[in-house]
């Protein structure tokens, strides 16, 4: 099974797990799926009036430079720690 597979596999997990995550594990989960499809993070940083959307923002922009392949394993790896 390639990393993408395991990827898409984990991605479709992650809507079933057995307990909401802590937000701080949502935040992770989120900015290593951005960082894993989309690349490193692009656009401007969301203005003060959205907490949500400038959280989502930091924790992706923390993984600028990590390589999609490394964002998929560790995606993968958190999910799999999660169920």
């Amino acid at each position: 099974m390639s990393l993408k597979d395991q990827f898409e596999a984990a991605v479709a997990d992650s809507k079933n797990l057995p307990e909401r995550p802590d937000n701080m594990t949502l935040l992770k989960i989120y900015a290593l799926y951005k960082q894993g499809s989309a690349g490193d993070v692009d656009g401007k940083r969301p203005g003060f009036t959205d907490m949500v959307g400038r959280a989502k923002w930091d924790a992706w922009n923390e993984l600028k430079g990590t390589s999609n392949d490394d964002a998929m394993q560790q995606y993968v790896d958190l999910i799999e720690s999660l169920k």
